[in-house]
Formats: structure tokens, C-alpha cells, sequence
């Protein structure tokens, strides 16, 4: 299986000024490209040749082709939650609005504790929505190529905080590109990862 790009749910102007056309040029262009190349290059010829990228992240061990793989996941998620700038509702909605209200006590607690997540993770990573074995949300951080999948966790919405996801346009102001991060969520497909 030669794994491939996806393309993305929106056009590279869609998500300015929130992320714009030069960062997701790169971000997806070139280092989600990277990523695919590079598992690509490593998985020819490996038991994971023919894999789909959950069985790769779940059953390789921690180097060069969990990295890939799991970056690879990463990106492809966090690109499909977005939609274009102005066009998306602004909160989530019935059962997840509810699950967010019961763990974190209500919307703008969840955004506080979802935002600081992302802040302070400390070099590059993700800050991940999760539902637990339990059923239950919980906020995680995962540093560099760190995936929920690995964890048996069911990821819901995740924030990127490499630098590749926001210096062009924040360049060392992180919480700016977290606060815009929030204008761009598409809900409905949020929504639609925590019913699955």
C-alpha cells in the first residue's frame, strides 16, 4: 500500500487570517508531504507495506517508522477538522457539548484548559481531545510524534504546536496561534469523531 496524501477539506486561503496560504503551503505541502515520503520509503518491503497507518502506529516499535506513521496520522487529523475562516459554528452542539460541560463544567473551561494544554507543551508536539477506554474526555499532551492511537485512546480534535504550524505566521507567539486556532474548528466533524 503506498500510502498518499490526502487533499485537504478546504482551499489554502480558506483559513486566513487564522492560518494562512504560505503556512499551510508548507505545513501541508511540505512537511506532511515529508512525512509520507519518508514512510513510504521506510515501510517497502516491511511487514507494514500493505498496513493502514492505525496498525503501523499501534504495533511499531517507538523510531523512524512510528514517527512517520504516526506523524503522517496527526497531520491528515488535524487538517480535517478545519473549515474555512467565518463559515464554521462556534461551539459544539447536544452530546459532546454536554460531555464537555460534565468533565470540564462548561464550554469556556474546556477552551481554557484546552488552550494552556497546547501553551505549555514544552518543545514540539500535540495537544490531543481524547476519549478514554472509559468513555470519559480527558486533555493530553504528546510530545514530538506522540499519538493517542498508541495509547488505545480515541483521539476527538487535536492542536499542532510545532513550530512548522505557526512561525511564518506567529513566529514565537504561540498562544496568539492557539487563540485564532478556535475560529477555524469545524465542529461538525469534532462532533462526529467523539460519536464514532
Amino acid at each position: 500500500m503506498i500510502h498518499q496524501l490526502p487533499p485537504l477539506p478546504f482551499s489554502a486561503n480558506d483559513l486566513a487570517p487564522a492560518i494562512s496560504p504560505l503556512t499551510i503551503g508548507y505545513h501541508y505541502g511540505k512537511h506532511h508531504q515529508a512525512y509520507l515520503n519518508n514512510l513510504n520509503n521506510l515501510i517497502g518491503g516491511t511487514p507494514y507495506e500493505n498496513a493502514p497507518l492505525e496498525t503501523i502506529i499501534a504495533k511499531a516499535p517507538a523510531g523512524p517508522v512510528f514517527n512517520n506513521a504516526a506523524q503522517v496520522f496527526n497531520h491528515t487529523f488535524y487538517f480535517n477538522q478545519f473549515k474555512a475562516t467565518g463559515s464554521a459554528k462556534k461551539r459544539p452542539e447536544n452530546e459532546l457539548l454536554r460531555a464537555l460541560e460534565k468533565k470540564f463544567g462548561n464550554y469556556d473551561k474546556f477552551v481554557e484548559a484546552f488552550s494552556n494544554a497546547a501553551a505549555t507543551l514544552f518543545g514540539s508536539g500535540w495537544a490531543w481531545l481524547i476519549r478514554e477506554k472509559d468513555g470519559n474526555l480527558a486533555i493530553t499532551q504528546e510530545s514530538n510524534a506522540g499519538c493517542p492511537l498508541a495509547k488505545k485512546q480515541k483521539p476527538i480534535m487535536t492542536c499542532d504546536v510545532w513550530e512548522h504550524a505557526y512561525y511564518l505566521d506567529y513566529q514565537n507567539k504561540r498562544p496568539d496561534y492557539i487563540k485564532a486556532f478556535w475560529d477555524i474548528l469545524d465542529w461538525e466533524v469534532i462532533e462526529s469523531r467523539y460519536r464514532e
